[in-house]
């Protein structure tokens, strides 16, 4: 048996789930069958009884196991159907001038309702703020720079944090030169000026489907055209099909989320990436590539950027710490590939420089190991968060409902009934005190009316598992013949 290590910074009850896991993952544990004793795993592990027991307790809220009065606990077949890619033909889209504005502001509006439990916000950081370390690191920050740390900084950003950035991505094999890469405010100004080196208002952007309704509210704003390529619910967007949408429309540049979909969790293999470099550079098209969630893995191993693969420079590297530290700095970066001067000039007319002191607390945050020692505290809390949603959710909702099984992120994507208007039921919801995302904001084209996304990147508590309930009863009451 393999030993807890109480030196991780894992918590100990975690390391017993993990154990568990491993049993079921195995083959040794079976559902149905009886786990070990509170008091046998205590002398095995050289641990208390109470903290055998937490780890139990959170399996059972996950219902990956339940109690049995005067008899232990025992292992549960797991309820979520999950959603599986899907197997009829993809309807071909054509490119289109976004128009769900007015949703996505409501959505928005929603997150900040007071007496209302936020589900339709994907903010992984919830789970497992590191707000007391970066308070502390920033402290130290203005008592060093003093008066710098009201001033404008650099076009492109603080030197040192770029360093080691791009340091971070030489660990993963990929030579990034750090002088040619821009600090942002956060991903999203990142993608914008991305958008605006390659492609100009009325050009043709690929994205995939379902999309990041950010991403389309942001073509739409450029006055650009997106054109949806049918992205698969485990590997990401479909290669095949979008050589075909490449044969079919003058696409000027590709936006995707080459590691981690957002809604779906999909996560590229690293094969299937290097076959969409090669794809797109064979025909000297632009790879927008949306990074944000690729430390927010769940599987075993980080995905690769595409970055990698690049041999023409055509691909362009997005990301920001939003998602994985501290949202409300609204840190981002660009790797521009061959876009360099141009991205520099954009930046330059958006918004001249980004927040210095930000930078700086971060830089400290990543050079001292704290960065990475959150980041494997946060992606262990998202793992269990992420079952414990998707059990409830079969629990509360009806039996027809199908769950995705994501591989990163901090979202679940869920299919209801084909009569199910998620949008009417978003505001139904809203009066419920209770908010999530409607499917039809992640198609430029108005798809997935039946679909709605809900967030795990929460601290868990009763308001959360009162909301799933919520939610699962309005979609029990929802009319057939509407």
């Amino acid at each position: 048996m393999r030993l807890l290590d109480k030196s991780a910074p894992e918590f100990l009850y975690q390391q017993v789930i993990d154990f568990i896991e491993r049993q079921v993952e195995s083959g040794i544990l079976k559902p149905g069958d009886k786990l070990p004793s509170l008091r046998k795993l205590s002398q095995q592990f050289e641990i208390s009884v109470p903290t055998i027991k937490q780890a139990y307790i959170e399996l059972e809220r996950q219902g990956m196991i339940c109690a049995r009065p005067q008899s232990g606990y025992y292992l549960k077949a797991k309820q979520a159907r999950t959603l599986l890619p899907m197997p009829a033909k993809w309807a071909c889209c054509q490119p289109v001038e976004v128009s769900c504005r007015s949703l996505i502001e409501q959505v928005y509006d929603a997150i900040h309702l007071p007496d209302t439990v936020a589900l339709g916000i994907s903010n992984p950081v919830n789970a497992h703020p590191p707000d007391k370390a970066l308070a502390r690191l920033m402290r130290t920050v203005l008592s060093r720079v003093s008066a710098k740390a009201v001033s404008y900084g650099p076009l492109n950003g603080d030197a040192k944090l770029r360093l080691t950035i791009a340091l971070r991505y030489q660990e993963l094999g990929i030579d990034v030169n750090h002088q040619d890469m821009v600090i942002t405010n956060g991903a999203q100004e990142a993608i914008a000026i991305a958008l605006q080196c390659v492609a100009q208002r009325g050009d043709i952007i690929a994205v995939e489907s379902p999309c990041y309704f950010g991403l389309i509210e942001l073509i739409e704003s450029l006055g650009m055209k997106a054109l949806e390529v049918y992205t698969c619910t485990e590997d990401g967007v479909c290669v095949d099909e979008l050589a075909k949408v490449l044969e079919q429309h003058p696409v000027k540049a590709c936006l995707f989320s080459t590691a981690i979909n957002n809604p779906l969790g999909s996560m590229m293999s690293n094969e299937h990436r290097q076959a969409l470099v090669q794809l797109l550079e064979s025909r000297d098209i632009p790879l927008i590539e949306d990074e944000v969630y690729s430390d927010i893995y769940l599987t075993e191993q980080r995905p690769v950027p595409a970055q990698l693969y690049s041999e023409k420079g055509l691909v362009m590297s997005c990301s920001s710490f939003s998602k994985t530290a501290a949202p409300g700095y609204r840190i981002g970066w660009l790797i521009p590939g061959k876009y360099e001067e141009e991205a520099k000039r954009v930046k330059r007319a958006i918004s001249c420089s980004t927040t210095m002191l930000q930078q700086w607390t971060l830089t400290d945050y990543l050079l001292s190991g704290e960065y990475d020692r959150h980041l494997q505290v946060l992606r262990k809390t998202l793992r269990y968060n992420c079952e414990r949603m998707r059990a409830l959710i079969a629990e509360h909702f009806p039996k027809e409902v199908c769950i995705s099984q994501p591989r990163g992120g901090s979202v679940l994507w869920v299919r209801c009934r084909s009569h199910v208007d998620t949008k009417e039921l978003f505001f139904q919801a809203i009066e419920k005190g209770v908010s999530f995302a409607p499917g039809e904001i992640f198609s430029p084209s108005g798809k997935y009316k039946n679909y709605m996304r809900i967030s795990f990147g929460v601290r868990w508590c009763e308001a959360i598992e009162k909301a799933i309930k919520t939610l699962g009863e309005l979609v029990h009451q929802y009319p057939v013949n509407k």
